[in-house]
C-alpha cells in the first residue's frame, strides 16, 4: 500500500488532470478552500478525479482561491475490487452513513434495490454521489464507486449476471464461520453483496433469491444487525476473504 499524506487536504475535481494544467474552481470549492480550510494562494493540496490518479496542486487567486495549478502526480490511478454493494435504501442520515461506509470498505458499485419492505420509495442519487465523493476525499480513496439507478428487486434478480457470486446476507441462515464459508469461492467474475431491508425480504422475494445460481447464504453472526451495521460487517468479511484485504498490494 502506498504511503498516504493524511495531513494534506484533498479535493475531488471533475476535470482531466495533468502536469501544468490550470483548473478553475467552482464557487463552492473556492468557498471550501478559502473560508473553511483557510487556504490561500500558494498553498497546496491533493486533487483527484477518479480517472487520472492523485495530484499535488497549488492554489491561485488574489482575493480568494479561484483556480488550481496541477504540479505533480503523487499516486497512479488504482482499481477497486469488483464488489457491488446491493441494498434496500434507508432514510436520510442512515443512508448517508451506509453509502460512506460502503465506499470506505472498497465497494466499486452501489446498487439500490426496491423491495416490498423498503423504507423509502425515492432515492436521491445526487446526494448518494456527494457522499461517495466526501468519503473518498476524507479517506485517501482515488477510485470512485459508481452509483446506479434504483431498480425493483425482481428486475435486479432477473437482470443480474449469473456468473457473478451473489452473497446473500440472510438472518435465517444457520450461524457458522462466515470467513470459512467465503474462502475458496470463485470471484473472478465479480461479487454482489446483498443486504435487505430492516423488515426483511418478503417470502416470494426470498424464494426468488434462493433459486439464483452462484449464490451463498451468509450469516452475519448470532445477533440481528441494523442494515447500516450489516453493510460494514458484510463488506469487511468479503474483503477479508475475497477482496483486496486478502491481496494487499
Amino acid at each position: 500500500m502506498p504511503e498516504l499524506d493524511f495531513r494534506a487536504p484533498r479535493l475531488f475535481i471533475d476535470a482531466p488532470l495533468r502536469v501544468g494544467q490550470t483548473v478553475a474552481l467552482e464557487r463552492n470549492q473556492s468557498n471550501y478552500l478559502g473560508n473553511v480550510l483557510r487556504l490561500s494562494a500558494g498553498d497546496t493540496l491533493l486533487v483527484f478525479n477518479g480517472r487520472d490518479g492523485e495530484w499535488q496542486a497549488s492554489i491561485a487567486g488574489r482575493k480568494r482561491p479561484d483556480s488550481l495549478a496541477i504540479v505533480t502526480r503523487t499516486r497512479p490511478q488504482d482499481r477497486l475490487p469488483d464488489i457491488a454493494y446491493v441494498f434496500a435504501p434507508l432514510k436520510h442520515a442512515r443512508l448517508d452513513y451506509m453509502v460512506q461506509k460502503a465506499v470506505e470498505m472498497g465497494a466499486s458499485r452501489l446498487q439500490p434495490v426496491l423491495t416490498r419492505f423498503t423504507q423509502v420509495s425515492r432515492v436521491n442519487r445526487e446526494r448518494m454521489r456527494a457522499n461517495v465523493v466526501e468519503a473518498a476525499e476524507q479517506c485517501g480513496i482515488i477510485s470512485l464507486a459508481e452509483v446506479t439507478e434504483p431498480v425493483p428487486f425482481d428486475r435486479f434478480v432477473s437482470q443480474r449476471e449469473a456468473r457473478r457470486l451473489l452473497v446473500f446476507c440472510d438472518e435465517a441462515a444457520g450461524v457458522a464461520d462466515p470467513l470459512q464459508a467465503l474462502r475458496g469461492l470463485t470471484t473472478s467474475n465479480g461479487v454482489e453483496v446483498l443486504i435487505g431491508p430492516e423488515g426483511g425480504f418478503a417470502e416470494e422475494e426470498r424464494a426468488l433469491l434462493l433459486r439464483q445460481p452462484n449464490i451463498l447464504r451468509l450469516s452475519l453472526g448470532p445477533r440481528i444487525l441494523r442494515a447500516d451495521t450489516a453493510a460494514v460487517a458484510a463488506l469487511a468479511l468479503v474483503q477479508a476473504a475475497l477482496g483486496d484485504w486478502a491481496r494487499p498490494g
